[in-house]
């Protein structure tokens, strides 16, 4: 993971178009077909389920993990209906672990509105998430295929696992880049990879292809990841759909405190020891930690990490025949490392 990435590799994977205007329009058909799947899921008898469902699905989401699974079964082919089915299961995964993150996180916002915790109580949205879970595992199971059913079952459990392993390095300074990327595995790029990785299953590839496929979206997860910790502490309320500094001000140790705290000095250090561990904030801490951040290059070296992410993620599509859905498939790494400067 930390191999050097050369200069060149680095400027194809910054040539690609930033944007994933192109995936869009490519699996537009597709996604219409996985909404529709999705409000049908979301039904129950019980008013609140669909009232939340409905709360997050019209939030405004890229809807990018199963635009994934969409572009991934396509690529090689696929006519069938199982990626539309998988697109919304892995779409109702995520939902469910947005539920659970803001109560665990205990998050005020999502996507730039109100979290569902904050209209409706934790209690409420926990179980919630449960039945979207429940739900999108009783639409895998109607796809048929074992092998797309155990990637996505697998992937619960280890995103489920990764939460607590971010618990565990809450508020933990002692927590260092390779536990932390572990947190990101886990957490973040297990259901990027599941994502990817069910789109040739369901098309049939081979084995070497699929590995291929789960390679990218594993490195396209991390690269995700950092760019969004990046951003916690340099973007934007409407980039990131949350507060900016909500990070600092739940004490996660994310990579660019990781590393603005090894390259810091002893006054850096103890504000760290203060803000993070000790959870005393005061007014002007996150200014100061931004500026802490950037004097240290912090955030500029977790950028840089992401971008490595990036060109391994593009150079895994190496397994993938040429197409537009292969030029999509490059165009959301460029996007996706691009959403910071």
């Amino acid at each position: 993971m930390g191999a050097v990435v050369s200069k060149e590799r680095r400027g194809e994977t910054a040539a690609r178009e930033a944007s994933i205007a192109p995936l869009v329009a490519l699996v537009g058909a597709d996604m219409e077909k996985v909404n529709a799947l999705i409000l049908d899921m979301a039904g129950s008898n019980a008013d609140m389920i669909p009232e939340i469902a409905r709360h997050l699905i019209d939030s405004g989401g890229k809807r990018l993990r199963p635009m994934l699974t969409i572009a991934a079964a396509r690529a090689f082919g696929y006519e069938g209906d199982g990626h539309v089915k998988l697109a919304a299961a892995v779409e109702f995964m995520h939902t469910a672990t947005l539920l659970h993150d803001d109560v665990v996180d205990e998050s005020e916002m999502r996507r730039g509105k109100l979290a569902a915790r904050m209209l409706w109580g934790n209690q409420a949205s926990v179980l919630v998430g449960d039945y979207l879970l429940g739900q999108a595992f009783r639409t895998m199971v109607e796809v048929g295929s074992l092998d797309a059913l155990r990637v996505l079952s697998e992937a619960a459990s280890v995103i489920a696992e990764g939460e607590v392993m971010q618990l565990a390095a809450a508020k933990n300074l002692a927590t260092d880049e390779t536990a932390y990327l572990g947190v990101i595995n886990a957490k973040t790029a297990a259901l990027f990879k599941a994502a990817c990785e069910v789109g040739p299953i369901v098309a049939g590839r081979d084995a070497d292809t699929i590995a291929a496929l789960a390679r990218y979206g594993t490195e396209l997860g991390y690269a995700f990841q950092l760019v969004d910790d990046a951003l916690d502490y340099g973007g934007s309320s409407m980039t990131l759909g949350k507060k900016v500094g909500d990070d600092f001000r739940e004490g996660k140790v994310t990579l660019p405190v990781i590393l603005a705290n090894r390259a810091g000095n002893e006054a850096d250090r103890a504000f760290w020891s203060r803000t993070i561990e000790r959870g005393e904030i005061a007014d002007g801490d996150l200014e100061h930690a931004i500026e802490l951040l950037r004097r240290t290059g912090a955030i500029a070296a977790t950028v840089e990490r992401a971008r490595g992410f990036g060109v391994r993620a593009v150079e895994a599509l190496a397994a993938v025949p040429a197409s537009a859905h292969r030029d999509a498939l490059e165009d959301v790494v460029a996007y996706c490392v691009s959403r910071v400067s």
